[in-house]
Formats: structure tokens, sequence, C-alpha cells
């Protein structure tokens, strides 16, 4: 965590998890964009890439939650997007996307919109991060944010302690047993779940910086669930979270995250981010079980994140129209095959 994650603290609603979080994906090359106005930290960015083949002396761009900056300063937005393009260009990217953090129905946002499509920028058809997400406020008091949560979320925290659900900080010591945690909630749901090495240089590095936070729930002395909140600036991320088949009639989730939110305002935290949300408030959205399932006060933010730079045109068609529409025949042929064996 060098310079530019120091730089960024004061930015408007910084994103520490662009600057640092994908220090564990060791295949790609990182680089810092960071840009000073008389004297002081103006704007800071990572470029990551990665190499299409060992044969192919091209690659691909991303700019994760970010660039970071003040984007309501057209001027050094634009000098932001310069440096990004010029990198591209020495990594000779096919193309770059960026996640700017700015809300898409917003004035500065649709300024942004309109200063990206001007330098030639699109909107990408394939998302890495949400859209969109819910930002809690962390500013009023506890009995307040309680007082904000649906009647059954507040039974089912009061119901957690009733049945003996207790929530304690972990230390690194602990991450072995949140990860196998994890491990089984990524099998139960369906979603990809990386070897432990991955996750423990991310996790082990922010805690021991005081960035990141892991909450454990126990019921009876043994593991049942927790979670993992990155914290910077003045804003808390609900990133991980993780749970057992065993004691979820005890509401260890709603334990959980209550002792979240109290402890992200405790450290000075004012939003509270779920990492997350539907793009349509319907429940038929794919997303609509996470967002109804947290029963909490809220706002939905909808970001513009899915924007892109072709730098090499035919490689860019190549690679986003032409190889998927190939893989998909392809897979379509082999399907076609073990069917007629």
């Amino acid at each position: 965590m060098g310079q530019c994650s120091a730089d960024t603290a004061g930015r408007p609603h910084p994103a520490k998890l662009g600057l640092d979080r994908n220090e564990g994906a060791d295949r790609l090359a990182r680089s810092a964009v960071a840009l000073a106005a008389n004297g002081e930290p103006a704007a800071a960015a990572a470029f990551l890439s990665r190499r299409l083949s060992t044969r192919l002396p091209v690659a691909v761009g991303y700019v994760p939650k970010g660039p970071a900056l003040d984007w309501s300063d057209t001027e050094l937005a634009g000098q932001v997007l310069q440096r990004i393009q010029e990198e591209a260009r020495r990594r000779r990217a096919i193309f770059v996307k960026i996640d700017p953090d700015v809300r898409a129905d917003a004035t500065t946002g649709q300024v942004v919109q309109a200063l990206l499509v001007q330098r030639g920028w699109r909107a990408s058809d394939e998302q890495i991060q949400y859209r969109n997400t819910m930002i809690t406020d962390l500013t009023p008091d506890e009995e307040t944010l309680l007082a904000g949560m649906k009647p059954k979320w507040r039974y089912n925290i009061r119901l957690s302690a009733r049945r003996g659900v207790v929530v304690r900080d972990g230390t690194s010591a602990d991450l072995p047993g949140f990860y196998g945690m994890y491990a089984e909630t990524g099998e139960r749901d369906g979603f990809l779940v990386r070897p432990y090495p991955y996750y423990e240089s991310i996790w082990s590095r922010f805690m021991m910086e005081d960035l990141a936070h892991l909450l454990l729930a126990e019921l009876d002395g043994e593991l049942v669930a927790g979670l993992i909140l990155f914290r910077f600036g003045g804003t808390a991320w609900y990133f991980y979270g993780a749970s057992t088949a065993v004691g979820r009639e005890a509401m260890p989730n709603h334990a959980l995250q209550w002792a979240a939110l109290c402890w992200a305002k405790a450290a000075g935290c004012t939003r509270y981010d779920w990492w997350g949300a539907p793009d349509k408030l319907e429940e038929g959205d794919p997303m609509w079980g996470c967002i109804a399932s947290r029963r909490v006060r809220g706002r939905i933010h909808s970001l513009d994140r899915r924007l892109g730079l072709p730098h090499q045109p035919p490689l860019y068609w190549l690679y986003t129209v032409a190889m998927p529409r190939f893989l998909q025949l392809a897979r379509k042929r082999h399907r076609a095959g073990l069917t007629e064996r």
C-alpha cells in the first residue's frame, strides 16, 4: 500500500479497493497513475493489464474502482483520462475499462459521461464490478439506525442474542476458519472461490494496516458465520460474507450485520456500502435476494461502471465479438458430438 493509497484518502468517497485489492492477482501487471495539483495529491488509479497470450504482444487493461479523483473538476478528469490512455498505449492494450465512482443520475455523472463520450469512450456490455450498490448513512445514532430496519430484522437481531449467538472480533489466526466457511458458502451458492493463499494475502495485509476487520459469529463455541469489512476514508465496504449450514435458525447473520454497522460507525465511517444492488427493484432481478435479505435503510446508487476505450478497434472487435461467437459455436459443436455418441 504505497503513496497512492494515502493520497486518495481525501478524495470524495475514495475507493481503497481499486488501489490494493487486486494485489493478490499475481498474473496481472500493475502500475500506478497519480497526479498532483499545487503540491497536493489530486488523483490516483491502479492500472492493471493482462497479456492475452505469451505469443501475442497485446493486452487488456482495467482501472478497478477508479480513477479516484474529484470528478466535478473536468479539467483534472481530462488530464487523468489522458494519462490512462497513454498507459494503455504503452502496454499495447486492446482496450481499457474504468469504474468511475459517480452517480449516473447526478449532474456530475452526466457531465462525466459526456466527457468520456467526447474522448472516445463507450459503454461496455460486460461489467466487472456491480453497476449498483446500496449505501447506508451511518451519521445517525445507533438507536436511529436500529429503528430504520424492518421490524423483522430488529426482532431477529434480538432473537440471535437470546439463542446464544456471540459476535466477536477476529484476528489473522481466524482467517483459515473464515475461509472454510467462505468455501462452503461458495459451494452452496454457486460462486467461484479461489485457493486460500489468494485471499490470505489480501485479508491479512489489510487487517495488518487496520483497513479491514473480521467479525465472527459463534454458537456454542463453534463458528457459524463471519464477514470481512474494508475501511478507507469515511466508507466501510461489506465485501466478504460466509456462513455454515449449522445454526442458521439462530439468525447469526443478523447479529453480524448489526455488529458490522456498529463497528463501522465507531471507526469513524459515515457510509456503509453493501457492495451490490439490483438494476431494477423487482423480485425478478438476479440481485433482488441480496437487497431483500438486508431489510435496512439505505439508498440505491447507480454508478457509471461500464466504460471502455478501444485502442485497437480491429482487435477490440475480434476480442469482444468474433471470439465469443467462435467459442459459442465450438461449444455447440462439442455438445452435439457428445449427444451423437
